[in-house]
């Protein structure tokens, strides 16, 4: 297997404008199913971050495009199941790129949570 040079993944401002447009609902959407929702909200933030890199972007817009498609390897509506390709994907994504996630990141992300009580995010 051919090792990835993070330098060269490419940014798809297609990518960006999806996710911006749909994250929030799917985020709602999969509110109480998935245990790795703070570490989504603070990739997104990443990823919308004008300060982190383009392969970053990248990686993150790819990621969180994966999360928010309703084609997935194991869909998502399955009871259980539905969501563990889209953990593996984001866990891979910081694993990747994880130590761009700042503090400012984790806590815009915590800031959301606290505002959105009424929701079941956690």
């Amino acid at each position: 297997m051919k090792p990835i040079h993070l330098k060269s993944v490419t940014y798809d401002p297609k990518q960006e404008e999806k996710v911006k447009r749909n994250f929030f609902d799917k985020l709602k959407g999969a509110a109480g199913k998935v245990p790795f929702v703070k570490d989504t909200v603070a990739l997104y933030y990443c990823a919308v971050d004008s300060k982190t890199p383009l392969y970053v972007k990248g990686v993150a817009f790819a990621a969180l495009a994966y999360f928010i498609s309703p084609l997935d390897a194991i869909p998502d509506a399955l009871a259980g199941l539905g969501f563990t390709d889209d953990a593996g994907v984001i866990i891979t994504a910081l694993k990747v790129v994880g130590n761009h996630v700042t503090d400012e990141h984790k806590a815009k992300a915590k800031a959301f949570f606290e505002k959105e009580k009424t929701l079941d995010l956690e």
